[in-house]
């Protein structure tokens, strides 16, 4: 047994700083540094951000999307990447976005939160967009196997405003109710952008962490992160990719950048 995800993204933050690294392999970007938009190219390049951040973040969230465009032979890229992480003591959250309903959403939670899965990892991102009941076969999984959520309620992207500020509450309001009683943190989450003007809800209620995507450059700065996030800064998780990922000479030091950047922000 291992201890709960929220538990343990905790003790990451403590220890290497409030940040996660999003590995966000497009062709662009892989074309330009050189590698080429191939799964020789794809692997090359993850496992230089992987050695390079791995042991600076808490997280690192590969985008399954880019990998899942190669077939087989990007999963298996993905499922190296993965190993590798793990054996750097890296906690991993998958940015798959599924959501679903009964045996198809059980489907998706063993193919990523159980252990034995070569896809296994620390939590996923889920989309509650069926009704957040629907995810309570999610939720149930992901406490039996120790691992987490991080449920999608105000992202960072303009188009989502008109429906999400229609049902946030009740997303925000289910993630609270998952963690009730769990301590220090629990382990479903939400996703809240850190470009937003406000995150339209008192975070502190959720006892669960927070996924805040947008830094770098979607335009958002270790201050937005503060200012949006101060009432739960020892559970924020600022999530910063491109801005880290332009040149393979620099990931390390950018991802110490903006990880002290952040850091002293939320002190």
């Amino acid at each position: 047994m291992r201890e709960p995800f929220g538990t343990r993204l905790r003790a990451a933050i403590d220890k290497r700083g409030p940040l996660c690294v999003g590995i966000d392999p497009h062709p662009a970007l892989l074309d330009a540094w050189g590698v080429g938009d191939s799964p020789a190219g794809l692997e090359r390049f993850c496992l230089t951000v992987a050695e390079a951040a791995a042991d600076l973040a808490a997280v690192v969230k590969p985008q399954s999307a880019f990998f899942e465009r190669w077939g087989s032979r990007g999963v298996a890229v993905l499922e190296r990447l993965l190993a590798e992480l793990r054996e750097a003591g890296t906690l991993v959250v998958l940015d798959v976005k599924r959501g679903d309903i009964g045996s198809t959403m059980a489907g998706y939670t063993e193919a990523y939160l159980d252990h034995d899965s070569p896809l296994a990892c620390d939590a996923i991102t889920v989309s509650p967009y069926l009704g957040f009941g629907s995810l309570r076969g999610a939720v149930a999984a992901a406490h039996a196997a120790d691992a987490g959520l991080f449920v999608l309620a105000r992202t960072s992207n303009p188009e989502a405003a008109e429906l999400q500020d229609l049902v946030a509450g009740q997303i925000f309001d289910g993630v609270g109710a998952a963690n009730a009683g769990r301590e220090p943190l629990g382990s479903i989450g939400v996703v809240v952008g850190a470009t937003l003007s406000s995150a339209g809800y008192p975070l502190e209620r959720l006892n669960g962490p927070v996924l805040a995507p947008g830094l770098g450059a979607q335009g958002a700065s270790a201050a937005d992160v503060a200012r949006l996030f101060w009432p739960v800064r020892q559970a924020v998780l600022p999530s910063v990719s491109r801005a880290v990922l332009e040149d393979p000479a620099k990931v390390r030091e950018r991802v110490m950048t903006f990880r002290d950047e952040c850091a002293e922000a939320l002190a």
